[in-house]
């Protein structure tokens, strides 16, 4: 039982970088007015990075 915690530490840990990076990608493509491309239900949604960054703060 000594793994879980040990997973469960990374797990949080690789979670903390994700979010960093996710905040970075915003905050450059805002920064050139550009915007971010998902997909919602199958469908291709285009977001401006600035729509974003108010959310972020």
């Amino acid at each position: 039982m000594e793994n879980k915690p040990k997973i469960s530490e990374l797990t949080l840990k690789i979670a903390e970088g994700l979010k960093k990076s996710f905040d970075k990608l915003v905050r450059e493509k805002a920064s050139v007015d550009g915007e971010l491309i998902f997909s919602e239900n199958g469908k291709i949604v285009r977001v401006k990075a600035k729509e974003l960054l108010k959310n972020l703060k």
